[in-house]
């Protein structure tokens, strides 16, 4: 799962971001406006850590982008402006949580975990499709209540695909997902086969009733 953190006070940025890769999260930051949006305008994230007050323009605006461009991404609103209004016009923008500084690591983490179950799984702990069981908070998956043991990078691709059924999901997209801004660095888009390969291979070996159909040229569809 990826979450981009948009800080421009370093130092917080970069113990939020050590923290949260520590639960597993796949990280991508950015410390000023201009560099936000075009992240959030070319890139599809589970959770937005989003500062207000921020070097080039205003944390709110960048909601109201999110809400123009129809992006569904969580959005927790962390701030030092405590105000009912700037709370009051966040949520109103869409944000679904808002933590005032300073806040605890545990605390942090808590609602990144609330805000992406709300967002992706209607509230529930497991996510559940056919006979396949995943609990994205200790990254397990059970197929028939049979455990399924996938690496990390199956894991994201397999969350991926089930949090958007029906979607034709680009190759370019998936290594996007997965690899963040090291997507070009590592020749990504092989990876991607070989991956999806591997955990289609496991799916089918586990007897799981999910069919991940590639789409010639394209990338793949969950079907």
């Amino acid at each position: 799962m990826k979450i981009l953190i948009i800080e421009d006070e370093k130092e917080l940025r970069e113990v939020i971001k050590d923290s949260l890769e520590k639960e597993g999260y796949l990280i991508e930051d950015s410390s000023d406006f201009h560099s936000a949006i075009d992240k959030i305008i070319s890139y599809e994230y589970d959770c937005i850590l989003l500062d207000i007050m921020l070097p080039g323009g205003s944390g709110l605006e960048l909601l109201a982008e999110l809400k123009k461009h129809k992006k569904n991404e969580a959005v927790i609103i962390i701030s030092a402006k405590d105000s009912i209004d700037d709370k009051v016009n966040g949520l109103e923008l869409g944000a679904d949580d808002y933590l005032a500084k300073p806040f605890h690591l545990a605390e942090l983490n808590a609602r990144v975990k609330s805000a992406i179950r709300r967002k992706n799984q209607g509230g529930n702990t497991f996510l559940h499709y056919n006979n396949l069981e995943i609990d994205p908070e200790n990254r397990t998956v059970k197929v028939d209540d049979q455990s399924l043991s996938l690496n990390r990078k199956e894991f994201d691709l397999l969350y991926y695909f089930l949090t958007n059924p029906q979607r034709l999901i680009t190759k370019t997209s998936i290594a996007e997902y997965v690899w963040g801004d090291h997507a070009e660095e590592s020749d990504s888009l092989d990876f991607v086969y070989y991956q999806i390969k591997n955990l289609r291979k496991k799916l089918n070996e586990s007897s799981a009733n999910v069919d991940i159909q590639a789409v010639y040229g394209v990338g793949y569809k969950l079907v």
